[in-house]
């Protein structure tokens, strides 16, 4: 079996576990935990089909959701923090282009990009920015705070939201259904600011895990969630089983660990 059918593979089995009614997932293991966020998932799913449908029938507006985001860039501007980056990356934006007006391409973009980020507020993390159909998250590593295992569950959520939150509004108006790619990375990253002007100046985040986050995503398959090494090395045990590594050729995935000089491991979830 080639490696891109196994990825296809791994993809598959992914999605499918985490909507079976069966199987016990990642937002499980948290609301055990003292210190978890707090999510609902039976919940999640009509909010945002409510969500989704009043932006559609009466080009509803979203409230701000990088205030919170940019307030910890700016009192934190020039130093360097520990944190888990995600990318969410639309798959087949180009096709809808083609096939949608502009109106309704404008609400559907809008509304994925926003309830993305809802779901990123809700685990713990901060959103960086929107670039056209993609969202960038980040998790921070504190005493108190578990990011990698935030950020992943953040991922499950988000394949939720699409597929039972968002796609069967869009079914009802006959819109094509939204697939979405994940890549999540941890490392160091340095705050900078573009600009000497305190409020107003661009602030944004530089550093590898930006760098890796965003090639693992663009190495991953439609509604699948990849992570880095160092994400799935910081993860609990419990957890670590929702993994397997991904086995590519050299010629598919030749990024290497910068102080082992091995090839960087990347994990796709599979459930359970």
């Amino acid at each position: 079996m080639g490696s891109n059918t196994s990825t296809k593979d791994m993809a598959k089995k992914g999605l499918d576990n985490l909507l079976s009614t069966k199987n016990h997932n990642i937002v499980d293991i948290l609301l055990g935990r003292k210190d978890s966020p707090q999510i609902n998932s039976n919940m999640l799913a009509e909010e945002v089909q409510k969500r989704v449908y009043n932006a559609l029938k009466e080009n509803h507006p979203y409230s701000d959701v990088i205030t919170d985001s940019d307030k910890f860039l700016r009192e934190n501007v020039f130093s360097s923090k520990s944190m888990i980056v995600m990318y969410v990356d639309l798959v087949g934006s180009t096709q809808l282009v083609l096939d949608l007006p502009q109106k309704q391409l404008a609400i559907i973009i809008s509304s994925f990009a926003q309830e993305m980020a809802y779901v990123i507020k809700q685990h713990s993390g901060f959103i960086l920015k929107f670039v056209g159909d993609a969202v960038i998250g980040y998790f921070v590593q504190s005493e108190n705070n578990t990011p990698a295992d935030n950020s992943v569950s953040c991922a499950e959520s988000m394949l939720r939201v699409v597929q039972t939150g968002i796609n069967p509004i869009l079914q009802q108006y006959d819109f094509p259904d939204l697939a979405i790619k994940i890549g999540i990375d941890f490392g160091e990253n340095t705050i900078i600011r573009y600009g000497d002007n305190e409020k107003e100046s661009h602030v944004d985040l530089l550093g590898p895990s930006m760098n890796m986050a965003a090639k693992i995503q663009g190495h991953a398959q439609p509604d699948q969630i990849l992570i880095g090494d160092e994400v799935y090395s910081k993860l609990d045990s419990s957890i670590q089983e929702y993994f397997e590594q991904v086995k590519w050729q050299e010629t598919e995935w030749n990024y290497r660990n910068k102080i082992t000089g091995q090839i960087y491991p990347v994990y796709a979830y599979v459930g359970k």
